[in-house]
């Protein structure tokens, strides 16, 4: 677990883009006509991954330290022992493999994780469409969008009422000498954020309202057929519980990732959601396995309760629309538009952390005060639209993130010192699993560089 890959390798597979946010406006929500506000965040998804390069690299590296890899190996099956270990049954004809821990990285369609949830439904869905493509005007292909919404709430008829969300990042800058300007190729994406009711729309319907409004978002090219040259096209439901992340139901068995639903409800998961988890998980997993503390009940607290992530809930609800529900077609851009001109007048060290996924207590406690007081007549809708008790269930979540902030701030300090010298090593484990908790269910594994 002590393995890494080297600052240059991980160099080699990145390329920088820049990236700004929402609607290209001025000034507030209502200085321009209830249409939207732009802020610029130029250290946020400001880098491209070469997933080829990259998975090389780590699998060299995994290699040269003694491990092996299976490729075109499906897995058939698990067996459980609690006292003696597992093992994977890959078919008939090939020797099962066997351990003393199983970690479940197959994603969010994991079937371990869907055998857990037992065909439950998830607690919401966002859904992606996008493509990668040529054809783009050079010259302004310079910068991204994060968050960028062109249109109201859109009526689906049968479907329910859905905002779309629009992504966009320049290809090939930076790598070989690459200068912004010269590449025509860009990454779009269309998202939208939805439960999973029963009449929800297709991948298909999403994907043909994307093609629809792609020239109305990207004005540099007016027929997708003629003027674009598709690479790759990219479709996908992320789902989402509200009971994340995972904890194991079977002993030596551990799901990481978005098999754990460790993601944020807003986020699309994958790497990137994972990675500033990367140390707590590596070091808690070298650590139950050097105690043998492999049941359940010790790996549950790897997978522990974090209240910033169930906070983010509030977020994803806000920004979708439950079917039959009667909304304001221009609610969810004036809540965007308010708390980003909020957020953006706080300064970086709020937006940045809430970008990346990471909620603060002072960040969110100071701008929802500011944004009360910046629009105050809009509080009583928010209410109404994400539901009382929703509302009741966050404030929960709230109230512990600032135990935990708390709890980290205070009491670690105080009771790491006797924790590293105790003997037990099933009760260090479990406390170290605290402090984890603590530090990062309050959000204070986020450090701003100020300098940035």
């Amino acid at each position: 677990m002590q393995h890494g890959i080297s600052q240059y390798r991980i160099n080699s597979s990145l390329f920088h883009i820049l990236t700004y946010l929402v609607t290209p406006l001025e000034g507030s929500y209502f200085d321009n006509g209830e249409t939207g506000y732009e802020c610029y965040t130029p250290n946020v998804l400001n880098l491209g991954i070469s997933p080829s390069i990259l998975i090389k690299n780590v699998a060299q590296r995994f290699k040269d330290n003694g491990g092996t890899i299976l490729e075109q190996s499906p897995l058939k099956g698990i067996v459980i022992s609690d006292s003696l270990g597992a093992a994977l049954d890959l078919g008939e004809d090939v020797e099962p493999i066997t351990t003393r821990l199983v970690l479940d990285c197959m994603g969010n369609a994991s079937p371990i994780s869907r055998q857990q949830r037992y065909g439950r439904k998830p607690d919401g869905v966002c859904a992606v469409v996008g493509s990668c493509a040529g054809g783009y005007d050079k010259e302004s292909n310079l910068l991204g969008d994060i968050i960028y919404t062109n249109s109201e709430i859109q009526d689906k008829g049968d479907n329910g009422q859905l905002q779309y969300f629009w992504e966009a990042f320049p290809v090939g800058i930076g790598r070989n000498g690459n200068e912004p300007g010269t590449s025509d190729v860009k990454t779009t994406y269309m998202f939208t954020y939805m439960d999973a009711e029963e009449g929800r729309p297709s991948l298909e319907t999403l994907m043909n309202d994307y093609w629809e409004q792609l020239p109305i978002y990207q004005p540099s090219i007016t027929d997708v057929e003629k003027d674009l040259d598709v690479k790759r096209v990219l479709f996908a439901y992320f789902p989402t519980y509200t009971d994340s992340p995972l904890k194991p139901q079977w002993s030596r068995l551990l799901a990481v990732g978005d098999a754990s639903g460790i993601q944020s409800p807003l986020s699309f998961g994958g790497f990137g959601a994972l990675t500033r988890h990367l140390g707590r998980i590596s070091n808690a997993i070298s650590e139950a396995l050097e105690n043998d503390l492999l049941h359940r009940s010790d790996l549950s607290q790897i997978n522990a309760y974090t209240p910033n992530l169930s906070a983010a809930w509030m977020f994803q609800k806000a920004m979708s629309v439950r079917m039959r529900q009667n909304v304001d077609p221009k609610f969810v851009n004036r809540l965007l538009a308010t708390n980003f001109d909020v957020m953006d007048d706080m300064g970086m060290s709020t937006m940045m952390p809430f970008l990346q996924d990471v909620v603060k207590i002072d960040g969110l406690v100071g701008s929802l005060a500011r944004s009360f007081v910046a629009d105050p007549s809009f509080m009583p809708q928010i209410v109404a639209h994400v539901g009382i008790p929703t509302l009741v269930e966050w404030l929960g979540h709230v109230s512990m993130i600032a135990t935990y902030n708390v709890l980290h701030v205070a009491a670690t300090p105080i009771l790491k010192p006797f924790v590293d010298k105790m003997d037990n090593p099933k009760e260090k484990f479990l406390w170290r699993r605290r402090f984890d908790a603590w530090k990062f269910g309050s959000g204070n594994d986020y450090i701003f560089d100020e300098q940035e």
